[in-house]
This record gives C-alpha cells, structure tokens and sequence, in this order.
C-alpha cells in the first residue's frame, strides 16, 4: 500500500496517512469498549462525529456548517473547533456517553484538533 501511494500521492499526505494507521492500531485494541470521536478537517469546514463501533451507529454528531455557527469569522479555526468540541460534548452526555477515544484522523494534535478536544473536555467528556 505505502509503495503504491508514494507514487500517487504529496508527501504530507502520505505521512499523514501512515499516522492514521498507527493511531488505528492504538484505537482497534480498545474496539467496542468505549466510543470514538472522529475529527475530519475540509478546507472550509470543521466535522466531529461520536461512533459506536461496536454496533456500527452514529451516537451524535456536529460540524461548523450548523446555524450556530453563523456569527464566526471563520468556520474553521481554533474558536469554531473550541465550540464544535463543546457542542458534540454536550450531545455525547445527551446520549449518556461520557468515556471516549479520541481519533484525530491522522492529523496533528495541536490547533483546531486540539482545540476540539479541549472543548470536549470542557463539556464533560473523559478520554
């Protein structure tokens, strides 16, 4: 796999994908015992989504494109990732989760994703 994308793919996407699947082993030992928070980033828009793996289901979900954050600057930076974290917290503790992994998707964890995750912890949520 890695042979085939070096060839394809920029270099700062292959390093992330390697990280992906180094944190994915992490996160697979833990499969089905506690629920994930998955951090997706597009150009534009911050996404968090909390899986249940175990049954396969969407426990709760956010992202920057909701009308909440309509009076931001910007959608996508460390403020609206803060409130992005603090709102899937909030809905997490509505579905009666409060233990989560955190599975920053192969991003580095500092910025927006660390700011999501701070958020989380100021909702509630344990890692």
């Amino acid at each position: 796999m890695s042979s085939r994308m070096s060839n394809v793919t920029n270099p700062r996407l292959l390093r992330r994908v390697r990280r992906k699947v180094r944190i994915k082993k992490k996160i697979d030992r833990q499969k089905g015992l506690i629920a994930r928070l998955v951090v997706t980033r597009s150009n534009k828009f911050l996404y968090a989504q909390l899986v249940d793996d175990l049954r396969g289901n969407t426990l709760a979900q956010g992202n920057t494109r909701e009308k909440g954050f309509e009076p931001l600057k910007s959608k996508k930076g460390c403020e609206a990732a803060a409130r992005l974290g603090k709102l899937v917290g909030e809905r997490a503790l509505a579905v009666k989760v409060d233990r989560i992994l955190f599975d920053r998707n192969g991003y580095d964890y500092h910025g927006r994703i660390k700011a999501i995750a701070d958020g989380a912890r100021e909702a509630g949520l344990k890692f």
